[in-house]
């Protein structure tokens, strides 16, 4: 008789969904990496390798910055300490820069880009991204959008994973005038459209 095969078991990624090997290919693979690190180390070493060189370098940067402010005589301990509560305090915003891991975001050049998109032949779309860089609530800015135009307006991923608002028709060039008005935060000379594959600015 013929022995049962034994059912396999996937394990599933807690931040995606995906079986974890298929992470890699997944849309949040930034926001899968701390899981994986901590479930499933066999699977990525290259991940496990980068958090060790990080967390080395985050000690030794440490290490170093107390060595440095410590350096005195017991004479000069106070100033010493001043010294290091000094240099802590300012090594604080370097550690909170490094302590997402790289995410892009945090990143991001300040602009809002706008591009038209052509579907179908005759429908046009009109993208706008990057409103969010600028405290924008994406959500209230796509129903203003659509009320101002009288038009359909929806939040969608764009092809690098980043929301951007994507409104039916052409009005590229009338939008421009709205977002500033709208909203003040957001300078003209921050503002660019996309043309044969080109960035233009629109002031």
């Amino acid at each position: 008789m013929a022995e049962k095969p034994e059912p396999v078991h996937v394990l599933y990624c807690q931040m995606c969904g995906l079986p974890a090997e298929y992470c890699e290919f997944g849309p949040d693979f930034e926001k899968c990496k701390p899981w994986l690190i901590q479930n499933a180390p066999d699977l990525y070493p290259d991940l496990l390798k980068e958090a060790n060189d990080k967390q080395a370098e985050k000690v030794a940067d440490q290490l170093q910055a107390v060595g440095i402010s410590s350096s005195g005589d017991g004479g000069g301990a106070r100033e010493g300490q001043a010294d290091s509560s000094g240099s802590n305090a300012a090594s604080k915003p370097e550690e909170v820069k490094r302590l997402p891991g790289g995410k892009i975001k945090k990143k991001d050049k300040q602009e809002v880009v706008i591009e038209k998109i052509v579907r179908n032949k005759r429908k046009s779309i009109t993208v706008v991204k990057g409103l969010d860089l600028f405290g924008v609530k994406l959500s209230d800015a796509s129903k203003k959008l659509g009320k101002k135009f009288a038009t359909g307006a929806s939040i969608v991923k764009g092809p690098t994973e980043k929301e951007q608002i994507d409104v039916q028709g052409d009005i590229s060039y009338d939008i421009v005038e709205f977002i500033t008005e709208t909203w003040r935060e957001v300078p003209e000379s921050a503002i660019f459209f996309i043309e044969d594959g080109r960035k233009v600015p629109a002031a």
